[in-house]
């Protein structure tokens, strides 16, 4: 079968893949939809550590093709949207309802593909959605209504439980307040969308790309600047809440430098995983937060339902994200899409 396999030198499409067997508690997927997430290319330019032969990709979704023992929650034939998180489901943080916490679900790679002779590679953030078929842990194939896209619906897995469930999960937007969103990408476009089913009133989206204001304004915000300083003269006592969703630890700065008292500075995007920031310490003093956030604080199980719902409803946006849908043999093409912000989410199909 097709998927997509990194080296560590390059990323490269192969057709001579295989995945083993559903084993007791697991659930083989056949991939339909995969959105190209900046993390995937993290993992090749290195900002992400990873092992490697990997089989990449972690925003999926498709149907059930078979299931092992013990799974009684989808059956083949069912559509599933997939999480990345192969949480235990027993341990303390699980019991606690923090699944992003299972320290079961955090850098431990299985290796269930293989290629001819005899090459074991790692699946990608326990997912590897881009592939033909993959295995998953039951936990994380979460049944999805069949009248939903599997091309839209794949954009549930990473984009929008990151980015709408950091605002309603782990920032806990309330009504009628206020927040800035630093980078309008992928995950910054669900982190405005999050702010507008929260009923926050001004929403201001800072991107240096003037072609993302059409794009921002429909998912949610109601301001759209080019700077830190701009915003500031929308705001000009501060945020509640700020979102800084590029990864860069200058603007990691800004956020904390744009909160409003008893503000929150939110931080999702990924910087090398030796970068250090710095703030003014004084700055904290008036009870503000500098949150980290893991995949939204979500619990995907009962957040994919929530979100899948809201889309039905209307609410929540999801065929506005994929600005192009490739076949899974144009990947270096979504991928350069992709890192020079061409697209704000590609989809890749099989």
């Amino acid at each position: 079968m097709r998927g997509v396999v990194f080296d560590g030198t390059e990323p490269r499409v192969v057709d001579d893949l295989e995945v083993r067997d559903p084993g007791p508690g697991e659930v083989l997927v056949r991939v339909a939809a995969a959105g190209l997430c900046h993390s995937d290319l993290s993992v090749i330019d290195g900002t992400i550590p990873f092992p490697v032969p990997v089989v990449l990709g972690h925003e999926g979704a498709g149907v059930v093709e078979a299931v092992g023992p013990g799974v009684g929650h989808v059956t083949p034939g069912d559509h599933v949207a997939l999480s990345t998180l192969a949480n235990c489901g027993t341990c303390p943080d699980c019991d606690r309802g923090r699944p992003t916490m299972c320290r079961a679900a955090i850098g431990r790679p299985t290796r269930p593909f293989s290629r001819p002779g005899g090459q074991r590679l790692f699946n990608f953030a326990s997912n590897s959605a881009f592939a033909e078929c993959t295995l998953v842990k039951a936990v994380q194939a979460v049944k999805i209504p069949e009248q939903i896209p599997l091309t839209s619906a794949a954009l549930i897995g990473c984009g929008v439980l990151t980015g709408v469930g950091a605002v309603l999960n782990r920032a806990r937007v309330d009504r009628g307040e206020s927040v800035v969103v630093i980078g309008a990408g992928g995950i910054g476009l669900n982190v405005l969308q999050g702010a507008r089913i929260a009923a926050a009133s001004t929403v201001v989206a800072i991107d240096s790309n003037p072609a993302k204001e059409p794009l921002a304004r429909h998912f949610g915000a109601t301001h759209f600047v080019p700077s830190a300083e701009a915003a500031r003269e929308v705001l000009p006592a501060g945020a509640d809440h700020v979102f800084e969703c590029v990864g860069s630890t200058r603007l990691i700065r800004q956020a904390v430098d744009l909160l409003d008292r008893h503000g929150q500075a939110v931080l999702l995007g990924v910087p090398p995983a030796d970068a250090e920031a710095s703030f003014q310490v004084s700055s904290l003093y008036l009870d503000k937060s500098i949150l980290g956030c893991r995949y939204g604080s979500s619990r995907p199980q009962r957040d994919i339902a929530l979100y899948a719902d809201l889309y039905r409803r209307g609410r929540l946006l999801l065929d506005e994200l994929i600005t192009r849908s490739y076949p899974v043999e144009d990947f270096a093409k979504a991928a350069d899409d992709a890192h020079h912000g061409r697209v704000a989410r590609a989809v890749l199909t099989f």
